[in-house]
């Protein structure tokens, strides 16, 4: 599959990709709705951090207690009452005399059923596609989930100033309303992908299966940490650039639309292995421009480019599914997933602090500086690797996946 003619024509993944999209445009304009509430009410940019980023941080806890469950239940089911949750979450924080306990613990019940579904997704996707359309799919995901964030954050400043925050919550929960329709009208009844009953007690032997292996732990390591330190260095574009922010954060879509085009259309599959890598020192280098406090041609440039280098996950990720052709895909894309998040919350609050004492721009350099050392050390400790899966892996899993579409086509007709 090298066209995007062809992804979009691949039953199930429309629906999916506008589900997914439609979310994370949600979550967005209520994640900007609910911390301009909360800075309001308690004038505390910690807070209001908390408020934006509290889900992602919950879904370290989400991966740890509760992603066994990613795997075993109907995946348009789970999508849809996830979905419906949000909703009604979202309808919550809206309620004027909440108190701010309350809404900070309904931001950890979003974030641990977000943990639990984005692992369906990610697993769904793997479904529903072959191993060669993975990454052109993850890629269109990848850029649907940059632009809907930036398109998110620019309604919602606007949703806030004419409707308020609350008004704003409240179009948030419509959008949750509207992906629950999409996914319960166009996604097909599937079974779950394994057997068993989740518990606490599965997702800690899952995680400590997948986490063992050193080759699985690298690769985590490597779609974690030189990422998260980079998101940590954009959560700072507002400081440094308060009223051209919003330009950078556009740049830094552009650039990875840019990245994932190439990679996920463009590149050769025999090739893509090596490229992963280097991408993520372009991800980095460029940020190191910010210690001398650059004017805002140089640091547009300088964002574009790094963006480019956010397609080294697509890479990771195809690598990460050849390790483990054998685990659930949910729980293995979900873990990355948490994690992932997880860490970009830790790195923003990381930034935050560091720009305490040395201003944004050196605060960007330093953590750049931080993503550059990790991503050399994984690329010096990791194996090598020179194309996608191995045959004696891919085989037998394509042919095992074959077999339950065959089988749950066979139990699972209706929409």
């Amino acid at each position: 599959m090298r066209s995007y003619r062809e992804l979009f024509r691949t039953p199930e993944f429309t629906p999916l990709f506008l589900t997914a999209s439609v979310q994370v445009a949600a979550q967005t304009v209520g994640g900007l709705g609910l911390a301009t509430l909360v800075f309001r009410s308690t004038g505390s940019p910690f807070l209001s951090s908390l408020a934006l980023f509290g889900p992602a941080l919950a879904q370290l806890a989400g991966a740890a207690t509760l992603l066994s469950a990613a795997d075993r239940l109907p995946p348009r089911t789970a999508l849809a009452g996830s979905a419906l949750l949000f909703a009604l979450a979202t309808l919550l924080q809206a309620v004027p005399g909440l108190p701010l306990g309350a809404a900070f613990g309904i931001l950890l019940l979003q974030g641990l059923v977000g943990s639990v579904a984005g692992g369906v997704r990610y697993g769904l996707l793997d479904e529903i596609l072959d191993r060669e359309g993975y990454v052109l799919g993850r890629s269109v995901l990848n850029m649907a989930v940059g632009l809907c964030q930036i398109g998110g954050f620019a309604c919602g400043g606007l949703l806030i100033a004419l409707l308020s925050p609350r008004g704003t919550l409240l179009v948030s929960a419509a959008l949750h309303l509207a992906a629950v329709l999409t996914a319960r009208l166009g996604l097909a009844r599937r079974a779950p992908r394994a057997a068993g009953r989740a518990s606490v007690a599965e997702t800690w032997r899952t995680n400590a299966r997948l986490w063992s292996p050193r080759p699985r732990r690298h690769v985590y390591l490597a779609l974690w940490i030189p990422n998260g330190l980079i998101v940590g260095c954009e959560s700072l574009f507002v400081p440094y650039a308060p009223e051209r922010a919003g330009l950078l954060f556009a740049c830094g879509a552009l650039g990875m639309l840019a990245g994932d085009t190439a990679v996920g259309r463009l590149a050769p599959a025999a090739r893509r292995g090596r490229l992963a890598h280097p991408l993520q020192l372009l991800l980095a280098a460029p940020f190191l421009l910010f210690a001398a406090d650059p004017g805002l041609p140089v640091a547009v440039a300088a964002v574009t480019v790094s963006a480019v280098g956010y397609s080294a996950s697509l890479l990771f990720q195809e690598r990460l599914m050849a390790l483990a052709p054998d685990e659930p895909a949910g729980h293995t894309l979900g873990l990355h997933a948490s994690g992932m998040l997880a860490f970009q919350g830790l790195s923003a609050a990381l930034a935050g602090a560091v720009a305490e004492f040395t201003g944004p721009g050196p605060a960007m350099a330093v953590l750049a500086a931080g993503s550059l050392t990790a991503s050399a050390a994984l690329a010096l400790t990791g194996r090598p690797t020179s194309g996608p899966r191995p045959a004696s892996r891919t085989a037998p899993r394509r042919t095992a996946r074959a077999s339950r579409r065959s089988t749950r086509r066979a139990r699972n007709q209706g929409p």
